[in-house]
């Protein structure tokens, strides 16, 4: 298992500060020690219609010369463009698409190979079963456009929406739009929202799991005190698991120093890898 540190608390993207340049954020992880860095597809970092072709190309370069790889990308839901790929309006649906496609292009370049897929959220007035139908047909055609060699990994998002909700609604969804490409994911604050156990989702996911977002409560790093990580990585180790452990923390709030988070994250991992 190999260490990835997510960039949303080094962003714009959902808190405006702390923000820095991608380049700044691919150089402070890879000096801290990690194996990957997981770029989120929102400005000032990669907000694919703000990158031309030479950019792209000076980031996979960066992150060659800097020995950190590209783990993962995910998308930016919410805010203006909505990017709802469960949404009743037409035109942000098909915006929404577009989007993950683009990012699934980002991935290639950057030889991720894992994309996060958020699976809407319903709008009131809206049918559950329409919406889920919805995100179910966005993510066939994600998946078919990303190809065999990107994984979709389709997260529970519990604490932020209400579609795919449960470790039940994942296997579900996976299942229905069958597809190789399209796998799991999970991230421990959501399942921490629900009142459930992490190590749980893992023997349920089994092979389907891809990739995992770790963080503890009020998105504080792995080891704060709640989480049962000593458990999680022996579940994962039973299950073979050989994705990326990605620290999904700090982004919630203003008051955070990301490098510390960072440090600590990656020292207390370290210690019952």
């Amino acid at each position: 298992m190999k260490l990835s540190f997510n960039t949303w608390v080094y962003s714009s993207f959902p808190v405006w500060v702390p923000a820095y340049p991608l380049d700044e954020v691919i150089r402070r992880l890879a000096r801290i020690g990690y194996d990957g860095i997981e770029i989120g597809a929102a400005a000032p970092h990669a907000f694919p219609d703000y990158l031309t072709r030479d950019r792209i190309d000076e980031i996979r370069l960066l992150l060659d010369d800097n020995g950190i790889a590209c783990s993962s990308m995910l998308p930016a839901p919410g805010g203006g463009p909505g990017f709802n790929v469960a949404s009743p309006d037409l035109a942000e649906r098909a915006a929404a698409i577009d989007q993950y496609k683009k990012v699934a292009d980002l991935c290639h370049a950057w030889g991720a190979p894992t994309l996060m897929y958020v699976a809407g959220w319903q709008i009131f007035g809206t049918d559950r079963r329409q919406a889920w139908a919805w995100s179910a047909a966005a993510l066939e055609q994600i998946a078919d456009h990303a190809g065999q060699d990107l994984t979709i990994a389709v997260e529970p998002t519990s604490s932020d929406s209400n579609l795919i909700d449960s470790c039940d609604d994942l296997i579900e969804i996976i299942e229905q739009v069958d597809r190789p490409n399209v796998a799991a994911m999970f991230d421990t604050y959501h399942t921490l929202y629900r009142n459930e156990v992490p190590t749980d989702y893992v023997h349920r996911l089994g092979s389907r799991l891809k990739h995992i977002h770790l963080a503890d409560v009020n998105r504080e790093p792995p080891g704060s005190g709640v989480v049962d990580y000593p458990s999680l990585i022996e579940a994962l180790k039973a299950n073979d698991y050989e994705g990326y452990l990605t620290m999904e923390i700090g982004f919630n709030r203003r008051n955070v120093e990301p490098d510390d988070l960072a440090r600590r994250a990656l020292s207390y991992l370290k210690t019952i890898l």
